[in-house]
């Protein structure tokens, strides 16, 4: 069995060509010091908790870095920024979305970071592959893993398997 993965981080894109931008962000991750060694399948997801708006493309990648988790944040918004992701509308479309989801067993609160991400157990969006990629990834504040957290997700939006691997 694989190791799990350290850190997670969630993608998403319903702004134009949506695997393009996706492909593009795990390029710029890879830039910034993020070693992808996971990555999941694409999905369609169902918009959650936001205005009308088209439907997104979601992946989780896992991997390692030598960044403290504050650097590992700002390497996303790096990226996001650079892929021209401009926040109009609270939770509104977006060119790319690059959530930390988990650095370990770090659990931190602070002003603009909280690990574990605060939402990730109520979201299928993020469970689906994360579970695909890191089944066993353990929640550090619930305790749950990630299989465990998506039989209990209250979350009944649409996610819809669409390609089994980003091209590289």
């Amino acid at each position: 069995m694989a190791a799990i993965p350290t850190v997670l981080i969630g993608l998403g894109s319903n702004v134009g060509d949506r695997e393009a931008n996706l492909l593009a962000a795990r390029r710029g991750l890879e830039a910034r010091g993020f070693r992808i060694t996971a990555l999941s399948s694409l999905y369609l997801t169902e918009p959650v908790d936001a205005p009308p708006q088209e439907w997104f493309l979601n992946a989780v990648a896992g991997g390692e870095t030598a960044l403290s988790p504050q650097a590992l944040l700002q390497a996303c918004l790096d990226t996001e920024r650079a892929l021209g992701r401009v926040c109009e509308v609270p939770r509104g479309p977006r060119t790319i979305d690059l959530d930390l989801l988990l650095y370990g067993d770090e659990v931190r609160d602070t002003p603009g970071l909280t690990l574990p991400h605060p939402r990730m157990h109520e979201r299928r969006f993020v469970l689906v592959p994360l579970v695909e990629i890191a089944p066993g990834a353990r929640h550090p504040v619930l305790g749950l893993t990630a299989e465990e957290m998506l039989r209990r997700c209250p979350d009944r939006s649409q996610v819809v398997l669409r390609e089994r691997s980003m091209p590289r």
